[in-house]
């Protein structure tokens, strides 16, 4: 049974837009969502007053000061004056909150056309800002001084995983190089640079231990950035033709570490097979997938996750060519956060707009061979909350 099945509707994306991703000071949020939500509307071939609702991904946890940000996207036109316009915040899985809200929002009719964007500024804070605000995204060191900060958390589920299931420094080093080298055929990453799997497996001045076992290549980059995209019910006439919600689910564990296994993302788990059974597909019906890997051990915690490979085993799809773009299932074609960046907010809506373009043969260098359904995964905190959409070629 597919979204449309169950709810008697289509969701469609009909339109979207993409800024480049890194450190751009030449910006503000503000213009950040002008620029992809102008675009976005643009693309869909639709008036900005035909938007019913407008929802905001951003993270931001004092980051910035403005920490209201739902009205700036109505700067685009005064055509979108009064229109509903919310702010949506869970964390680095923002994003795909503020895309699951506005599904929700056509699906129950108090909407036809919703505006989606996620947008964050980050790097103009200082690193000690960045990592507090974002250790505010864990139960245990919400608050608390920490040197190594995200990072040190993921780095404590790489070890439990080695202790459990064997050495993953380069296998990591493999996932680093793949999403680096897939990040030099997109146009809006912020690392275009093809390393090589011996510099990013190896600890050197350029590449240093962060938190072991994870090195700087091991890490998503602290990013400027903001993606847009317009659901509709129906086609409407837009540049590229829509891409369809085939299913979507969503999934949150326990907040204290000590109520999860650090290494089974449980909730990430139930996520995925709640979108998948939605759309009526499995594993084998995908062509590709965009997935969170905020650090490389999450990515391989992802192939687990997904079904891909077996807990413990998730090495075999690097090794066996599974995950590259020739391989059964591409992952994060695109470079992933790892290399196209990772503004917090606009992550989940960024993975969004590059299936769509993906599904649409609008990808550029990045481009598939006539791919027909992708699945979408995006995570806030160490797999806390878990947001999943399977999207199909209409």
């Amino acid at each position: 049974m597919s979204l449309k099945e169950q709810f008697g509707k289509d969701v469609l994306l009909t339109g979207w837009g993409h800024s480049r991703f890194g450190k751009l000071t030449e910006e503000t949020l503000k213009s950040l969502i002008v620029q992809v939500a102008t675009e976005a509307i643009g693309n869909a071939g639709i008036d900005p007053g035909q938007i019913d609702e407008i929802y905001v991904g951003q993270f931001n946890s004092g980051m910035m000061p403005l920490a209201f940000p739902s009205s700036l996207a109505l700067q685009v036109s005064p055509a979108l004056a009064n229109v509903p316009s919310t702010r949506v915040e869970n964390a680095c899985a923002s994003g795909s909150a503020a895309f699951q809200q506005g599904t929700k929002s056509l699906l129950v009719s108090t909407a036809k056309t919703v505006l989606v964007i996620g947008a964050e500024k980050m790097t103009h804070a200082g690193a000690d800002v960045v990592g507090a605000a974002l250790l505010g995204a864990d139960y245990d060191m919400a608050g608390k001084p920490s040197t190594t900060g995200f990072t040190g958390l993921f780095a404590e589920v790489a070890k439990h995983y080695e202790k459990r299931y064997g050495p993953v420094s380069d296998v990591l080093g493999s996932i680093a190089a793949k999403n680096h080298r897939n990040g030099v055929d997109n146009p809006y990453a912020q690392l275009r640079k093809d390393l090589g799997e011996e510099f990013c497996r190896t600890v050197s001045d350029k590449n240093p231990m962060v938190a072991d076992p994870l090195r700087r290549t091991d890490c998503s980059p602290v990013s400027d950035g903001a993606a847009a995209v317009v659901l509709s019910v129906s086609p409407t006439g837009g540049t590229t033709a829509p891409v369809r919600l085939a299913g979507f689910g969503q999934a949150n564990d326990f907040f204290p570490a000590e109520r999860r296994d650090p290494t089974a993302f449980a909730a990430t788990r139930a996520s995925w097979q709640r979108a998948m059974a939605m759309a009526g597909v499995g594993l084998a019906d995908l062509d590709f997938a965009e997935v969170h890997d905020c650090f490389t051990i999450a990515e391989l915690l992802m192939y687990e996750a997904i079904g891909l490979a077996e807990p413990g085993q998730g090495a075999t799809a690097v090794k066996e060519g599974w995950v590259f773009k020739d391989g059964k299932l591409p992952i994060n074609v695109s470079g992933g956060l790892k290399a196209k960046g990772h503004p917090v907010g606009a992550t989940g809506v960024s993975q969004h707009v590059i299936a769509a373009m993906q599904l649409t043969g609008t990808a550029g260098d990045m481009q598939l061979p006539a791919p027909r359904r992708a699945a979408v995964q995006n995570m806030g905190g160490v797999g806390i909350a878990n947001y999943v959409s399977v999207l199909e070629a209409v």
